[in-house]
């Protein structure tokens, strides 16, 4: 298996230019897309359909009028939407679609919709991820970090070294070494990697550090998640 790694939005921007079919790729927005969707499913929420704008969300709800409309600005959803984006609101939905309206998430998504198989990454499901693609065996693994705004973001990082310290024997790029390295850092405490931040301390300004807690929790849900055709599901 070889295992590489687009570790900011720069990277992502460069995605949908290579041939991806023969690659399963991870995406990771640890705070809070990716954890919020592996809660959302896990929870018994049948399909998610990630956008990157208001209008879109809308233009979806016009076709699909009993969905539920998800997305936020500082902890307050948006006029008209149903939910906002923290996990601990997607406990008991069970049955319900969502549109969820991220940024950096859905950019990521997109940019790998042509890779041969799309799966949503996070600490909540990182024991079922691995398990998942040690069965699988695919030739090509590759970590992609949502990222913050254009930059870096620690903990999307943290969650992707997670997934390929699980392998060993694997041709690693130094993109995924750099992920590798930053997992060893912080293994012994995720929930300090998740505040050291920059999403993190925001979070904790607008006093959401439950949120952090929540998303810091290792294999809490034996869900591997996969977006098709736009749509996002349990496999």
């Amino acid at each position: 298996m070889r295992v590489d790694a687009a570790l900011s939005p720069l990277d992502i921007d460069l995605l949908p230019a290579r041939d991806l079919r023969a690659t399963t790729a991870v995406v990771f927005d640890v705070l809070r897309a990716t954890s919020t969707m592996v809660t959302a499913l896990a929870n018994g929420v049948t399909e998610i359909y990630p956008v990157a704008s208001i209008p879109e969300a809308l233009e979806l709800k016009g076709r699909m009028p009993r969905v539920l409309l998800a997305g936020e600005r500082r902890g307050v959803p948006f006029d008209g939407f149903d939910l906002g984006n923290s996990p601990l609101d997607y406990r008991k939905l069970a049955g319900e679609r969502i549109v969820s309206l991220t940024t950096n998430c859905t950019a990521a998504l997109r940019a790998c919709a042509n890779a041969g198989e799309v799966l949503m990454g996070s600490l909540l499901n990182m024991g079922a991820l691995v398990e998942y693609l040690k069965e699988q065996e695919p030739a090509n693994l590759l970590l992609v970090c949502a990222g913050t705004v254009r930059e870096a973001a620690l903990e999307d990082l943290f969650g992707a070294g997670m997934l390929c310290s699980n392998f060993r024997e694997v041709d690693m790029t130094d993109a995924a070494k750099i992920a590798a390295s930053v997992f060893r850092k912080y293994q012994e405490d995720p929930v300090h990697c998740l505040h050291e931040s920059l999403r993190g301390r925001a979070l904790m300004a607008d006093g959401l550090r439950d949120d952090i807690r929540w998303c810091a929790h290792r294999s809490l849900y034996a869900v591997v998640a996969e977006m098709r055709d736009g749509v996002i599901r349990t496999k």
